[in-house]
């Protein structure tokens, strides 16, 4: 008889599954890693459980199978994450779709901005304030992610407002660093002030065109493979 979290079990299971068919594309060898990984931590944690705080084999069993485990699942979300990344790079969206693996306390909007030529530009408030994102040509973004300060400080013309340009470029933000790159801006504001603040950006979004983000292919959202990659 089926459990009632039967179906959660195997939703996660093609979760998995579905992650690493999605790495597997462009990275073959991704199999090899796991196991690979996963021996050495069997290995390693065969010996520090027989031995401490006795020789006991059935804890040296556990204990291998455990941190063996342990290896794989980290190796896995590893190189998951970044042949994601590779997939992505160069992809309309990207950025959006990159910026969306950041967790709670943190709000993404993609695609406030943007031009005929498909530039955009994406926003994300959180503790550093407000991070605009640009990705899109190197002497278009910079003039669109000027227009957008200027739109953001009027409404918050005290909150911190940082501009970021995701690309290959010098002064750019490769894609797999830019989440990294967007946490470590700092905490300028708490979380009570950010209620009152996506408050006021919500009106001045309520005055924008209602245009969804570039046609074209976008990349799916790294969100839904969030729960793969722990191991990163």
């Amino acid at each position: 008889m089926s459990t009632p979290d039967a179906p959660e079990k195997l939703k996660r299971r093609q979760q998995i599954a579905q992650t690493y068919k999605m790495a597997k594309k462009s990275d073959p060898r991704i199999g090899l890693w796991i196991l690979l990984a996963f021996l050495v931590g069997a290995v390693v944690g065969f010996a520090l459980f027989f031995f401490l705080p006795g020789p006991n084999l059935f804890w040296g069993i556990l204990g291998g199978i455990l941190l063996g485990f342990l290896a794989a699942t980290i190796v896995f979300g590893r190189r998951a994450q970044r042949a994601a990344y590779t997939q992505m790079e160069g992809q309309r969206g990207s950025a959006a779709a990159a910026l969306n693996m950041l967790r709670r306390g943190w709000k993404v909007e993609p695609a406030v901005g943007f031009t005929k030529q498909q530039d955009v530009v994406h926003r994300v408030v959180g503790p550093p304030g407000i991070v605009l994102v640009g990705e899109g040509s190197p002497s278009r973004i910079k003039q669109l992610l000027a227009t957008e300060r200027r739109k953001h400080e009027r409404v918050a013309a005290e909150t911190p407002i940082h501009e970021v340009v995701c690309g290959n470029g010098e002064g750019e933000v490769p894609l797999p660093k830019l989440v990294k790159h967007v946490q470590k801006l700092g905490r300028s504001i708490k979380p009570a002030e950010m209620t009152d603040l996506l408050y006021r950006l919500k009106a001045l979004d309520a005055n924008r065109s209602s245009i969804p983000l570039p046609k074209g292919p976008v990349p799916t959202s790294m969100k839904g493979h969030r729960g793969n990659l722990r191991g990163r």
